[in-house]
């Protein structure tokens, strides 16, 4: 755990880390729901220079080349989505170091924003080469379970057997993210509108039924 970090920094309410196509979904579905988002590319534990493997991974396309069409197809209208809505994508900025935050006192500012007495003080901050992206939300993308687990352990939070729910405890999210393989696209989408939903919720509660029933209009359904 980490204090608030001296480094210049922007405040949003996620940062999703991970540039590709599961990021890329859960940055559409978080912009649906009025979510402010960052995202990131790679994504490095907190020891010095291991990287949480973000390219090894063999992909669920890497053999069909049906899977690879349509992964091309989701993916060239997720990036369209993402220009035409201004999402903020930092496809060149690489997260290096992941810290949570806990102790940030109440009625302290961070980059001119506020944070109010009673307000959540979990908080996580994203170290990049270009400063610290602190958020109340982190998305990861693009590791195997195993090493999220050891990070978690590194980081000194304690997990259960059910390791999604215990990330989602403390607003940590996983989406593209498989033990032994990479899911398929279709898969990827189901879980970026899931995780898009569960954070929607939290940051605008009095809003779930419409979170819960939103649609994706972005990508059409497949053939």
């Amino acid at each position: 755990m980490s204090t608030m970090p001296a480094a210049r920094t922007e405040r949003t309410t996620a940062v999703v880390i991970g540039a590709g196509m599961p990021g890329l979904a859960v940055a559409s579905e978080l912009s649906r729901y009025g979510v402010d988002a960052i995202v990131v590319d790679g994504m490095y534990v907190p020891a010095p220079l291991q990287p949480l493997n973000t390219g090894l991974l063999q992909r669920c396309d890497a053999a069909d080349a049906a899977c690879l069409q349509e992964r091309s197809e989701i993916l060239r209208h997720l990036r369209n989505y993402a220009a035409s809505h201004g999402l903020d994508v930092r496809s060149t900025t690489r997260a290096v170091r992941l810290d949570r935050l806990d102790e940030a006192a109440e009625g302290s500012v961070v980059s001119g924003t506020v944070h109010s007495p009673g307000a959540a003080l979990c908080q996580w901050a994203v170290h990049t080469p270009n400063g610290v992206l602190l958020a109340d939300h982190i998305v990861l993308t693009r590791c195997g379970q195993s090493q999220l687990r050891k990070m978690l352990a590194e980081l000194g939070i304690a997990i259960g057997q059910n390791l999604v729910a215990a990330m989602r405890a403390i607003g940590m999210y996983l989406v593209g993210v498989g033990e032994l393989a990479t899911p398929t696209p279709k898969e990827v989408l189901r879980q970026a509108k899931v995780v898009g939903q569960a954070i929607s919720a939290k940051v605008h509660p009095e809003s779930v039924h419409g979170a819960l029933t939103g649609t994706f209009a972005a990508i059409p359904a497949p053939a």
